[in-house]
């Protein structure tokens, strides 16, 4: 059986160095062009799927060039929008068969979280996230707290959830954290930190805390690995990496 040719943009950062290492270590996987800042996508289409962990202000570029190449996609790049997101469904109409993954976190435990966190916010009164991350992350929150919260507020609201009660009447600019769909979403950036998130859950006499932790980019590998040989048997775009998860 043919190999599966891996390209990886972003090659020379941290996170795409380790995917270089797993795509080598993998027995059905060979590594395709391997692409960085200034370098040319004249041989992309030499692959048959491309992980994109390029920097956010060309990760879409990036992605749009692999649909027009007719190579699927793994994207693991965050901060994008859902006007982006819109970007790329247009440019995929073109593409029928070919697929693109964009998650927000390739941890499976984080997915997990996530997916726990949907089951669980029904059954509460209250709920906020904390994420937690080393000083040079770039964006806040996190795209894995946003997609947290956007799952969580659709399960409330398909629960008939109200909005978390908050009695707050003044507060310093930034006190309550962010709002992503009506979800309170806090940051954290501290040196020691790597990646981390809580989901507080509260209702009457109780209250549930969900917690992801993650320690070593070597985490992020088996997910991205599972992205990588599921992508091309889903065609479009499917955003969040529970959608590979069996139910």
């Amino acid at each position: 059986m043919a190999l599966m040719k891996v390209a990886v943009f972003g090659a020379k950062g941290r996170m795409g160095r380790e995917v270089v290492r797993t795509v080598q270590q993998a027995p059905d996987l060979q590594t395709g062009p391997l692409l960085d800042v200034g370098d040319g996508l004249e041989d992309l289409a030499r692959a048959d799927v491309a992980v994109v962990f390029s920097s956010p202000d060309v990760a879409l570029e990036h992605a749009l060039a692999c649909v027009r190449s007719g190579v699927h996609a793994v994207v693991g790049t965050t901060g994008w929008t859902r006007e982006n997101l819109d970007i790329v469904r247009a440019e995929l109409r073109g593409a029928p068969g070919v697929g693109v993954l964009v998650a927000p976190n390739f941890s499976l435990g984080a997915v997990l979280l996530m997916r726990f966190a949907e089951q669980a916010a029904e059954h509460f009164e209250s709920v906020e996230v904390i994420e937690l991350h080393h000083p040079d992350k770039v964006d806040a929150p996190s795209g894995t707290a946003q997609h947290t919260a956007q799952l969580v507020a659709r399960a409330r609201e398909k629960a008939g959830q109200g909005p978390s009660p908050d009695a707050t009447a003044t507060e310093l600019a930034g006190a309550r954290g962010a709002q992503v769909d009506g979800v309170r979403v806090h940051s954290v950036r501290l040196r020691g930190l790597v990646a981390h998130q809580e989901v507080l859950l509260g209702a009457p006499g109780e209250t549930l805390t969900l917690r992801h932790d993650s320690f070593d980019r070597a985490c992020f590998m088996p997910g991205v690995l599972l992205g990588i040989r599921t992508v091309g048997h889903r065609p479009g775009l499917t955003v969040g990496l529970e959608h590979y998860l069996p139910a």
